[in-house]
């Protein structure tokens, strides 16, 4: 398994995200660019995605990277789709890719492009490659073209269609154009080298054959050019300086340089970096469509899957997102990030902007005896301890109460200080409470607290300097609005994911629990008209965001985060 944050996290403690950011080696190369006056002290960069998915926070890193490095250096970011395998791509997922990229607060103004818009252009050039002698149409099968390829300790062999004349390569190409070809009955390959010890320079695949209509070019084309192909072509007609790619491309920059050596075109340089991995997720899109289409989840959107529309719904802001890129870090060398690091921005950001509301999520009914039937109160709540300007609130306060089931224990043990016959514990913002008697159904369970209040200690604190251990959350029974909370776990029980036993599937490691719906739970009235999407800390119990699913009669939280932050703790150990 990779190194994880959790190995380096003494050198988190004594570095800084920001540190991070200043030191790492992409930022060091574009430096070094700058200083030498290559691209004239430009810094344009891209980012390239293919639009048959939805992305996830592994993409997040790499806008991050992208993009920021652009803003860093006074430079440009494109927006650029991978849109050369008409079979797989759709409307829906070009849309979505670019509203996630807006949201995680970044803006390709207006360099929208698609390789589409290159097809021309690509064409041309290939062209030039057959005229040149260093591309030919090739008519081996599939199984055939992967035995003369040979393996990483032993040499290609040229198939025998390699040392076709120019003109014949030439009227091919053009027939291949014209449809004249079934899919998979030729392709264009580059002629390079079949005993290169680079298995990607052994004469790789320019053209494929595709009889599908192209979203944006219609039937115009029916050869479509593979990525390798089209990369570094697309990033030179843009004016692409640094191309940023993950790692599995570092063996592919050899032919990216060679396809614009030959061409004699603008060369960006690439520069690979680790891609993100994190603990309890799997980011591979077929492992994600297997999520969905096998209903471990309700879809893209479930808020315990790892791509950005469900972390969006989950409660996760772009602020945290972009602060966990950073302090992750930019390097060469494969490492796992822990989640509860994530988590830990997570809670950084939600603390700083989240409103404190009550919210009791298992209700226990409380009854004031000695508080008037009709009397209603209301009481001053701060909504943000950590933003003065957020002000205070007004909370209902009547002689029907709930708070949580947890928070009280007929027969405590020692070290239980909250709600208990006998014991006086405080109302948040409201009055000190006693428990006077325990109400019970036919089965025995507690369904009803009868309790005193201290009128004298209004406000949370009694005139007699006396002090109570524990302070409760709690909701007005006739005020209190009923909602749905859904609480969410880990979706997956390995912290590691891909580590399988002989036998496995990914899907065994599925947690049973990951959600749990509570259907009949109690928050503030403030929270009435609060829209989808807006976020919460409801106040001991973690942070909320209101759900897409709710309904002007019925809000439905989900459970973003606890409060708790381990991460924190395991810094502070080491």
């Amino acid at each position: 398994m990779a190194e994880t944050d959790r190995d380096r996290v003494q050198d988190t403690c004594e570095t800084s995200a920001e540190e991070s950011a200043r030191l790492h080696f992409i930022r060091e190369a574009i430096e070094e660019d700058n200083r030498a006056g290559r691209f004239g002290g430009k810094v344009h960069t891209r980012f390239p995605p293919e639009p048959n998915g939805y992305l996830h926070i592994g993409h997040a890193k790499a806008i991050w990277l992208d993009f920021g490095m652009a803003q860093d250096y006074g430079g440009q970011c494109n927006l650029r789709f991978d849109d050369t395998n008409p079979a797989k791509e759709e409307q829906e997922y070009i849309d979505a890719i670019m509203e996630d990229v807006r949201w995680l607060g970044y803006d390709w103004e207006d360099r929208l492009f698609f390789a589409s818009d290159y097809f021309d252009q690509l064409y041309v050039w290939a062209v030039q490659l057959i005229q040149a002698g260093k591309a030919y149409v090739d008519h081996l099968s599939q199984e055939e073209m992967r035995e003369y390829r040979g393996t990483l300790t032993e040499p290609g062999k040229d198939s025998p269609y390699r040392n076709r004349s120019v003109e014949e390569n030439l009227n091919l190409f053009e027939q291949m154009k014209n449809g004249a070809f079934a899919e998979g009955e030729c392709v264009l390959r580059a002629k390079i080298d079949m005993k290169s010890g680079n298995i990607n320079l052994r004469d790789p695949v320019m053209y494929r054959i595709i009889h599908a209509p192209h979203p944006r070019t219609g039937s115009k084309w029916c050869i479509y050019p593979m990525y390798d192909y089209a990369h570094g072509q697309s990033d030179s007609i843009e004016g692409v300086t640094h191309s940023l790619c993950t790692t599995e491309y570092e063996d592919h920059r050899p032919l990216y340089d060679w396809f614009l050596d030959a061409l004699g075109i603008f060369h960006p340089r690439q520069i690979e970096f680790a891609r993100l991995n994190l603990t309890y997720t799997v980011m591979s899109k077929r492992r994600l469509l297997r999520l969905v289409q096998e209903k471990y989840v309700s879809g893209w959107d479930d808020p315990r899957m790892p791509t950005l529309r469900g972390m969006r719904r989950r409660g996760y802001t772009p602020e945290a997102i972009r602060a966990f890129c950073e302090a992750a870090g930019v390097g060469k060398r494969a490492t796992t990030s822990e989640i509860e690091m994530l988590e830990h921005y997570l809670r950084q950001d939600l603390n700083k902007r989240s409103p404190r509301v009550m919210a009791v999520l298992r209700p226990l009914k409380v009854v004031i005896t000695n508080y008037p039937d009709d009397q209603v109160e209301e009481m001053d709540a701060v909504n943000n301890p950590e933003d003065p300007e957020a002000g205070t609130r007004k909370v209902p306060f009547s002689k029907v109460l709930y708070i949580e089931q947890d928070d009280f224990m007929e027969d405590p043990p020692k070290k239980f200080y909250r709600l208990a016959p006998g014991r006086e514990v405080r109302l948040r913002y409201a009055y000190f409470l006693t428990c006077q008697e325990v109400i019970k159904d036919d089965l025995g369970q507690i369904v009803e607290l009868r309790c005193t209040i201290d009128p004298a200690t209004r406000g949370g604190d009694a005139p007699d300097g006396r002090k109570v251990k524990s302070t409760l959350h709690w909701v007005s029974a006739a005020h209190a609005l009923e909602s749905e909370v859904r609480i969410y776990e880990r979706l997956l029980t390995n912290p590691d994911p891909g580590a399988l036993e002989e036998g496995q599937d990914f899907t065994d490691l599925i947690n049973p629990n990951s959600l749990e719906v509570l259907p009949t739970c109690y928050v503030e009235p403030s929270m009435k008209d609060a829209p989808a999407g807006s976020f919460y800390q409801f106040e001991r119990l973690g942070y909320y965001c209101v759900d897409s699913d709710s309904t002007p009669d019925k809000l439905v939280f989900n459970r973003t985060v606890g409060l708790r932050d381990d991460w924190a703790k395991l810094q502070k150990s080491s």
